[in-house]
């Protein structure tokens, strides 16, 4: 039975489809899809779609993540457990948004 479920799962995600796509493409790219398209078994549009997520995905989750050294975590780690007195700046911040939030 579980034989089915990627097929079960293709078809829903293939049923599902409106939107559309053109792209401009290499023979020599062509062929390579092609390629992998077929040792996947799936046709050349949804291995492209697949490979589109997929590199979207990457590129969102990338882009959400912020990566520090080991320095840079030990700093914020500190600032947070002994945050520094605020300032004048924050001290005017602070009242302008207790004002914002008085008048609404």
């Amino acid at each position: 039975m579980s034989g089915n479920l990627p097929y079960i799962v293709h078809m829903t995600q293939s049923a599902n489809r409106s939107a559309r796509i053109e792209a401009r493409i290499s023979p020599d790219a062509l062929s390579t899809v092609k390629r992998a398209a077929e040792i996947q078994g799936r046709s050349i549009s949804d291995f492209v779609v697949a490979a589109a997520q997929e590199a979207a995905q990457r590129t969102i989750e990338a882009a959400q993540i912020v990566r520090l050294s080991v320095a840079d975590q030990e700093r914020v780690a500190a600032l947070l457990l002994n945050p520094p007195k605020p300032n004048a700046a924050l001290k005017r911040a602070m009242k302008a948004r207790a004002r914002l939030i008085r008048e609404r």
